[in-house]
């Protein structure tokens, strides 16, 4: 902590910035779109007519490296509109154009990474949910629903949108068409929409915000509250939206020594639109066989890792089930950059996820189970947004066919806040079944403060299950430009049991709390831009209310001009551990019941991701269970053209335990190659060896995107066992959509 406080102390005087009142800025910053009949094409050149005469917003104001200032690069966007699309003209001056960085071309690609622009719409005017597009200098694509002012993000969201963009000799263009039908809106002869467009130029080792509606350095693009508006857009209507996708499937696989066996399948994905607002999805023999493989973790922990969500169907739409505060998962800010998806062996915020969407699907083991169909009501009106799913699995092993069911109602209140409840069923074939209801509020208050809290009971037939069985949290949180502090107080009784969540451990009263400050030192201003020592801190009781884990990070984050990013800090922990646990499967090593202490020292960090190779790693060392443990993780990626990235990730500990045989080593490796033959053509391959697990995994996908969201997919899998090198399985399958729309 004194070391904190020193370099608190060491480089001076925090600079001042120029003062905006973003809450009038906003209201200033109108758009106005023009009613065209002349027929767009879309090239990347704004050579039309009607693009002369369209208003155009400019004036954008940085956030970073210079809050509140004009852009050092000017941005010009203007809008048109037919009865059909969306159209949008961006400029991007750049005095510097041969340094213009353009870093990758697959679908949604990384936009912090090089040169892009972005754009929000918030098409409901509700200041708090929008539509995300953006593209670089190539034209590749990003698209993403975006939830509550970023409480939660859906990237794989794919909407029909086009864009082409072109390289001047002032900088370069991106002419997009958003067709009408890809949006929801309401249903009004006049339309006022909230916008905003974020600049990222990052050419010349420039790394620069800007925005067009200005925000603090605090926010990002989501920021909706705080957008402009697009006005008078007239007699518009977003379309019957009726969608049909059906699929067929074909695969050739083997497990172990076993002879190959061929298989085929087929299925439909449809979608309807009920009203402006509200869509109907309905799913029959829903198949996940393209989903990128996950990556491989290693537990060092009593807890379940947590594996996130890849399936498209239910990513869409998925921030309407989201309870309580959102995804409290380890951040960057007290983590760094997680090489290959290694575990840091820490402990994991996600407390209680109380509807987890893997377990429709998929076995504890990740293993995928046949689904025969399903459907989903989603939307918003009035105010209020609404979510249904429903869900039948086959029987798998000893478990019957089991229907799973979630609804969800919440209302919007007050400026950005919002009261909810929601349900939870999931009923097996026999007597068993499991049912959770809850409720919970999140509340805002101006910019800065939040209030939440939820609470929730389950219901089981299993005895002794229908008492202290409730989870209940609260909590606040205030972030300004200089303070961001956390406090939150949770508690899950023993009995409380969420067979559709992700609720690590039961029996728990959780008291957490985490205050951060945040400065800009004028003295070193050329190369470093902000440090934040924070420090986080858990305090955990047992249903006896005796200690089961204390936990406190002292940690020192420090981003720099360029981009990169170094942090580091001492995490102490005292930990009760009631029953023995394996610690590794490879050796089948078990840390004894008892108190442990467990400390370690560490530091991370990440260059500037812009360049041509950049790399990230982590160190630490201290003691661990009883023994010691020091590992370190290393990542290096390599970008030979927008076309071809290739990374490198390794994670190694090495571990001693007091326990006989207690020393032993773990490695995990992931290697990831993309090629993109262009913006619809794409190659991506994941290798992967666990020395926990014994095995090496490898997943190999070529997509292309025939037509607007209809793909042909040829994927490779593959299993070994890394000790004999013995196949464990194979499989090559062949995957066509083909999308129905009118």
């Amino acid at each position: 902590m004194n070391l904190l406080l020193s370099l608190l102390l060491m480089f001076g005087r925090v600079p001042s910035t120029n003062e905006i009142d973003y809450e009038s800025a906003r209201l200033e910053h109108k758009l106005k779109a023009v009613r065209i009949s002349d027929k767009i094409d879309i090239d990347g050149k704004l050579d039309e007519a009607v693009w002369a005469g369209a208003p155009v917003a400019t004036g954008f104001i940085q956030n970073e490296p210079h809050p509140n200032e004009p852009a050092s690069e000017q941005t010009e966007v203007q809008m048109l509109y037919d009865s059909s699309n969306i159209y949008l003209g961006l400029f991007m001056h750049d005095s510097r154009p041969e340094g213009i960085v353009t870093n990758e071309l697959k679908k949604d690609f990384g936009t912090n990474a090089g040169d892009a622009v972005e754009i929000i719409l918030d098409t409901f005017h509700d200041e708090r949910n929008g539509y995300v597009f953006a593209t670089n200098a190539k034209g590749a694509k990003y698209d993403a629903q975006m939830i509550n002012e970023g409480r939660e993000i859906n990237s794989s969201w794919d909407g029909v949108w086009y864009v082409k963009t072109t390289r001047t000799d002032a900088g370069w263009i991106a002419e997009i068409s958003i067709p009408l039908k890809t949006l929801k809106f309401r249903s009004a002869d006049v339309q006022t929409w909230g916008i905003n467009v974020h600049r990222n130029l990052r050419s010349n080792g420039r790394n620069e915000d800007s925005f067009w509606s200005p925000l603090p350095r605090i926010y990002n693009l989501n920021r909706v509250s705080l957008a402009g508006t697009v006005e008078e857009l007239e007699n518009i209507e977003p379309g019957v939206n009726l969608k049909v996708k059906p699929y067929v499937k074909g695969s050739l696989g083997k497990t172990g020594e076993e002879p190959y066996d061929e298989d085929g399948d087929f299925g439909v994905d449809a979608k309807y639109g009920l009203t402006s607002g509200i869509t109907w999805d309905f799913t029959y023999n829903t198949d996940f066989s393209q989903v990128e493989a996950d990556q491989q973790q290693i537990n060092l922990t009593r807890f379940d890792l947590f594996f996130p969500e890849k399936r498209d169907f239910f990513l869409e739409n998925s921030g309407i089930f989201q309870f309580g505060p959102g995804d409290n998962s380890m951040n960057f800010m007290d983590l760094g950059p997680p090489p290959g998806g290694a575990s840091m062996g820490g402990m994991m915020d996600n407390d209680l996820i109380l509807f987890f969407s893997r377990r429709i699907g998929l076995s504890d083991s990740g293993a995928p189970i046949p689904i025969y169909g399903g459907t989903r009501l989603t939307g918003r009106a009035s105010g209020w947004e609404l979510g249904f799913l429903d869900m039948q699995q086959e029987a798998y092993e000893d478990t019957g066919s089991t229907n799973f069911a979630v609804g969800r109602v919440r209302r919007n209140i007050f400026a950005n806040s919002d009261v909810g409840v929601m349900m939870t069923n999931k009923e097996e074939s026999g007597p068993h079944y499991n049912r959770t209801f809850g409720g919970d509020a999140n509340f805002r208050f101006g910019q800065a403060v939040t209030l939440n809290a939820y609470a929730v009971k389950s219901f089981s037939p299993l005895e002794g299950k229908d008492r202290d069985n409730m989870a209940a949290r609260a909590g606040f949180e205030y972030k300004d430009r200089t303070y961001n502090l956390r406090a939150s107080y949770l508690d899950i009784q023993e009995n409380f049991t969420d067979e559709m969540g992700f609720v690590p451990r039961t029996g728990i009263r959780k008291f957490t709390g985490y205050p951060e400050y945040t400065w800009r030192p004028e003295s070193v201003s050329k190369w470093i831009r902000s440090m934040s020592p924070h420090v986080h801190f858990d305090y955990i009781l047992n249903s006896d209310g005796k200690t089961d884990t204390r936990q406190i990070n002292y940690h020192y984050a420090i981003r720099f001009q360029d981009g990169a990013f170094l942090e580091p800090g001492v995490e102490e922990g005292l930990e009760l551990i009631p029953y023995p646990f394996t610690i590794s499967n490879a050796h089948q090593i078990q840390v004894p019941a008892g108190w442990y202490k467990n400390e370690e020292y560490f530091i991370l960090g990440m260059t500037d991701s812009s360049r041509r190779v950049s790399g990230n790693g982590r160190y630490g060392l201290g003691k661990f269970y009883g023994g010691y443990k020091h590992s370190y993780q290393m990542g290096i990626n390599y970008r030979a053209s927008y076309k071809m990235n290739a990374s490198v990730n390794y994670m190694h500990d090495n571990i001693s335990l007091p326990q006989p045989d207690g020393h032993f080593k773990n490695n995990l490796l992931a290697m990831r190659f993309n090629y993109s033959f262009s913006t619809t053509v794409f190659l991506n391959a994941l290798v992967q060896y666990n020395s926990d697990a014994r095995e090496w995994n490898s997943n190999i996908r070529f997509n292309i995107i025939h037509r607007p969201l209809s793909d042909l997919f040829v994927v490779y899998n593959e299993r070994r066992n890394s000790v004999s090198g013995d196949l464990l399985d194979r499989a090559v399958i062949l995957k066509l959509t083909y999308m129905f729309a009118r």
